[in-house]
């Protein structure tokens, strides 16, 4: 496997960081929404995408009248 520097002091970071919230990742990510609240930047939050309702309409479209379901 090849040693990459950049993806070492990534990973050196990503444990140094854990290491300081006891590698507790609740504490880590109430620790980045602190930061996010603090930030001038703003977020954008896309919220879930609900497939349910276009998987529903594409079966009610595909449905067999009742007389050909045997």
């Amino acid at each position: 496997m090849i040693e990459d520097p950049v993806v070492e002091e990534i990973r050196k970071y990503r444990a140094e960081h854990a290491a300081h919230y006891g590698n507790d990742l609740r504490k880590i990510c109430e620790a980045l929404r602190k930061q996010e609240k603090k930030s001038q930047k703003e977020f954008v939050d896309f919220g879930p995408k609900l497939l349910q309702t276009k998987n529903m309409a594409a079966c009610k479209s595909q449905q067999v009248p009742s007389d050909q379901n045997m």
